[in-house]
């Protein structure tokens, strides 16, 4: 079984108590930055910024862009100071916290028996944190980021999107090229993990005491225990039961927020060259692609909403988008632009969704090729798009 974990942290792979960890760190970050601020100041900023990213539902913005608007202006101090103090901070001062941790051998063993199964393996611990201070929490956990090939480890630097938004383990997926095969949350919290992975299609196995119950009406995950015996449960479950399903209207929202986020950093700093070279003769490079999903999202998946909101059951033709790439000459085209107007185009869409009520989602309409649709069913095969060409991205860049 070709497996995809995203892992949790805090007391998943770690034992941590955050009500105890986060005053203690909050104090001893607000004595080192004492010379430059009040620590009552710094605290109620730190707090602003933290609301901030947990509330950010922006795909063009990551955590620390939203962290950083709402932290440094209100702050008597400029960032060229600060930033540096910080950064002593978490190399300095931040290791000390360790001892309000423990670690878990039997994660460890986990996590290494994984790697054996060739199972591709993500941290996707809450990216509230920079990732100076997740990389530390890793070796308190005995799982030194220098020593375990993890694929993602989440911070606010590169993310978009915090639990328990499914964006977020939508955007984990897309750094990921989106894996195919079957996909397993693991966590702790029945909220930030358990109710984020059953809004995205996922499945999850919940790292709890045996007493342990949720609200009148959740539905429970596929699997419960402690980190010592997910080794067993997934060798004796049916992979099938651990692939996604994608079809909920909060899993199509996820994917549509979470795929201009995660192509924005696989796209960015590439050199010119790498827009328009291509691992096979026959296949498209990444300008072509990039120029494809825009002229879709303008062209294609916004008139098809307006279309289902405005007409009656109406007529959906089939559109052959393909034959754009040479007839528009996609390969001569700028790929950081496409990249802006696809964002941008993706935005106006997220904008049409967002108006949408229940009923909206229900509308019918007749499709070309598949029949009677809903536009829930019509926005699905968007996001199915959208995941197609992420992983043919991501292909391309590592040349596969």
């Amino acid at each position: 079984m070709s497996l995809t974990l995203l892992l949790d942290l805090d007391d998943t792979l770690l034992d941590s108590n955050m009500d105890e960890f986060i005053p203690v760190y909050f104090h001893a970050l607000g004595k080192a930055m004492s010379k430059h601020l009040p620590a009552d100041m710094l605290l109620k900023y730190l707090m602003q910024g933290t609301e901030a990213m947990i509330s950010n539902d922006n795909p063009t913005e990551t955590l620390e862009d939203v962290f950083s608007r709402e932290f440094y202006p209100n702050l008597d101090v400029g960032r060229d100071i600060l930033d540096p103090e910080i950064a002593r901070f978490y190399e300095e001062i931040f290791p000390s916290l360790s001892y309000l941790t423990k670690a878990r051998p039997e994660a460890v063993d986990f996590v290494e028996w994984a790697f054996s199964q060739g199972y591709r393996v993500a941290i996707s611990t809450n990216p509230l944190f920079p990732k100076a201070a997740i990389d530390h929490r890793l070796r308190w956990a005995g799982l030194d980021p220098e020593k375990y090939p993890f694929e993602i480890v989440s911070s606010f630097e590169g993310f978009h999107f915090s639990k328990p938004n499914p964006a977020y383990l939508a955007e984990v997926l897309g750094g990921l090229g989106w894996p195919e095969g079957p996909v397993l949350v693991v966590g702790d919290d029945s909220v930030r993990d358990l109710l984020a992975a059953e809004e995205l299609g996922l499945a999850a196995y919940w790292i709890v005491d045996d007493a342990a119950t949720l609200p009148e009406g959740r539905k429970m995950p596929l699997g419960r225990g402690k980190i010592g015996g997910l080794r067993n449960w997934i060798e004796s479950i049916d992979e099938k039961m651990l692939l996604p399903r994608y079809q909920a209207k909060t899993a199509i929202l996820a994917t549509a927020k979470a795929i201009p986020a995660a192509l924005a950093a696989m796209l960015s700093n590439l050199p010119a060259n790498a827009w328009t070279d291509s691992p096979h003769p026959d296949e498209w490079s990444l300008v072509e692609i990039v120029s494809h999903l825009r002229d879709v999202e303008r062209e294609v998946n916004l008139s098809r909403i307006q279309t289902f909101l405005s007409e009656d059951n109406p007529f959906i033709s089939a559109d052959d988008t393909d034959v754009w790439a040479a007839e528009r000459g996609y390969a001569e085209q700028d790929g950081e632009r496409a990249l802006r107007d696809f964002i941008a185009a993706r935005m106006d869409t997220l904008a049409a969704l967002k108006n949408l009520s229940d009923e909206d989602w229900q509308r019918s309409g007749r499709h070309a090729i598949f029949g009677p649709v809903t536009l829930q069913e019509q926005l699905g095969f968007m996001a199915e798009h959208d995941r197609v060409h992420l992983r043919q991205i991501y292909k391309v860049i590592r040349k596969e």
